[in-house]
């Protein structure tokens, strides 16, 4: 029985020593012993402890976050891709925007030239809104007079005219009037006189205004403020409406 005893303790005495040196197992007088699988642990997942110096040390991506990694990338280059397309498609309608404001401001140019007037008169000049350039009197160009026969000729059609229409006139004081008026000139203009500064300037063999002709025209003759016969004739109809008569007449009227 003392060596069955003795064997016993033995026995008991290995199993503390292998639960002693058992990595892992902690010693509880109180408790009775356990495995040592049931006090073992596992290192999550996601993690590995270094033992060497107990760093957390990042696990290997898996193939499910390379592919989100990449998912993240590919969005990132899209959005970049995107970006720069903004910016080219605002550089392009910026450039389209200042082409398109040339191009009006070409054709505006382009209408106002257009809108000018396009005057017979010797020397006229407009300004771009339609006005007449007004000049010193000195600097008014120097008229071109017709010749005698063309004069005697555009005389005799307006009196022809004017006996059709019953307006008072004579040859003598038709030719007398506009050898003062504009020396026999059909394409004189006035560009310095009080007319002129109104933008009314006067016009033609009797240097007749813009809305005087106008008024005073008569169906049948050029509308056509500088031919010749329309010009004697608007003229002479004005001249019998206010002074009875162009013979009546002996300065500017």
């Amino acid at each position: 029985m003392r060596t069955a005893a003795v064997a016993g303790m033995v026995t008991a005495g290995a199993a503390v020593v292998s639960l002693v040196h058992t990595p892992g197992a902690v010693a509880d007088p109180h408790a009775s012993a356990v495995a040592p699988t049931a006090m073992s642990t596992s290192a999550p997942a996601a993690f590995s402890p270094d033992s060497a110096s107990s760093v957390i040390v990042k696990s290997p991506v898996t193939g499910s976050d390379a592919a989100d990694n990449g998912d993240e990338v590919a969005d990132d280059s899209a959005a970049e891709t995107t970006d720069d397309t903004a910016t080219d498609d605002t550089a392009t309608d910026d450039g389209a925007a200042a082409d398109t404001a040339t191009q009006a401001a070409q054709d505006d140019a382009a209408a106002q030239e257009e809108s000018a007037p396009a005057d017979k008169g010797r020397g006229a000049a407009y300004n771009a809104d339609g006005t007449i350039v007004v000049i010193d009197k000195a600097e008014q160009p120097k008229p071109q007079p017709a010749s005698a026969e063309q004069l005697d000729q555009w005389i005799n059609e307006a009196l022809d005219v004017m006996k059709a229409n019953g307006i008072p006139g004579s040859y003598d004081g038709i030719k007398s009037n506009l050898i003062r008026e504009s020396s026999g000139d059909p394409h004189t203009i006035n560009m310095w006189d009080s007319n002129a500064v109104k933008n009314i300037p006067s016009k033609g063999l009797l240097q007749v205004i813009d809305p005087t002709f106008e008024q005073y025209h008569v169906e049948g003759t050029s509308t056509d403020i500088y031919d010749p016969v329309a010009n004697i004739v608007a003229a002479c109809n004005y001249a019998a409406d206010r002074y009875g008569s162009m013979d009546n007449v002996n300065s500017a009227y």
